[in-house]
């Protein structure tokens, strides 16, 4: 079993950012310490959300209680999502630095939770501050050991076109960080990509294009990534264990407006791989 300690969104109502880590990832047999970004009704997709963003007031205490009482070095791991401004970048990054003081082989999985491409009910492009990104990729993208943006993300994050298979995996040798797991890489006809640049070899998973309209999925494909990287899996599974976990959900989800997290925990608990294929890639 391993502890990790998780920042990102936390909302009462559905599953995104905690609410998805914490509960797949100790279902799965793991301890998630969250601090939460921002505490919130639901997710701001729904037309109706109340709550507010925690500032540093809040969460610098609770960070150096768990220091000073001797918790930080039990943790295994650091996964950092939904950070809307420089000041939370800034309390991800400490709490990162304290970590890895007293543990310094702790894991980081860095989810550049920054924007997304179109959806129903939201427009294409970034839904945080440009300047919260913009530190996020100075600051937070070369600690990483385990980088899981979406097509858009990776775009950004590299300012160059991801369009295809071919586009993503130069825009991942640009990346220069860790191991880079991007999802939602358009594939041939209907269908999206996840691909996976481990490190020493690349894979990539297909999965059918599907129109849903619950928010959470990168949440979901990292946490279940994580959990088998933290287990002991091979880049390889892990990334056909994810890939299985999020279609299991997605399925039983359909065009709800929130995941099926606890109906379905049964099936992606003990899910079958997706089928994995290795890429042959070398850079220019």
């Amino acid at each position: 079993m391993a502890k990790i300690l998780s920042l990102s969104s936390q909302v009462v109502r559905g599953f995104v950012g905690n609410n998805v880590t914490q509960f797949v990832l100790q279902r799965l047999g793991h301890e998630v310490w969250s601090l939460p970004s921002v505490l919130l009704s639901n997710h701001p997709g729904h037309k109706i959300f109340g709550g507010s963003r925690l500032n540093s007031k809040i969460l610098r205490p609770a960070l150096e209680a768990l220091e000073f009482g001797g918790h930080l070095n039990q943790v295994d791991a650091v996964m950092t999502g939904y950070l809307p401004t420089r000041e939370h970048v800034f309390i991800a990054l400490d709490a990162l630095k304290l970590v890895r003081k007293l543990n310094p082989k702790a894991v980081f999985l860095y989810d550049p939770t920054l924007g997304d491409d179109a959806r129903p009910g939201r427009p294409e492009g970034l839904f945080i501050d440009v300047k919260a990104a913009e530190c996020q990729r100075a600051e937070l993208l070369p600690l990483a050991d385990i980088v899981t943006p979406n097509r858009f993300e990776l775009e950004w994050l590299t300012m160059r076109p991801v369009l295809d298979e071919a586009s993503a995996l130069t825009a991942i040798d640009q990346l220069g960080s860790g191991s880079v797991l991007v999802s939602s890489v358009p594939g041939k006809a209907q269908t999206l990509l996840n691909l996976l640049a481990g490190d020493v070899q690349t894979f990539v998973t297909s999965v059918n294009k599907k129109d849903i309209r619950a928010n959470g999925t990168g949440d979901l494909l990292a946490a279940f990534y994580m959990a088998a990287i933290l287990a002991g899996e091979p880049q390889d599974r892990a990334l056909g264990l994810a890939t299985a976990g999020v279609s299991t959900v997605l399925e039983q989800t359909g065009d709800d407006d929130e995941l099926h997290l606890v109906e379905t925990q049964d099936q992606w608990s003990s899910v079958e791989p997706a089928d994995v294929r290795k890429v042959e890639y070398s850079a220019a």
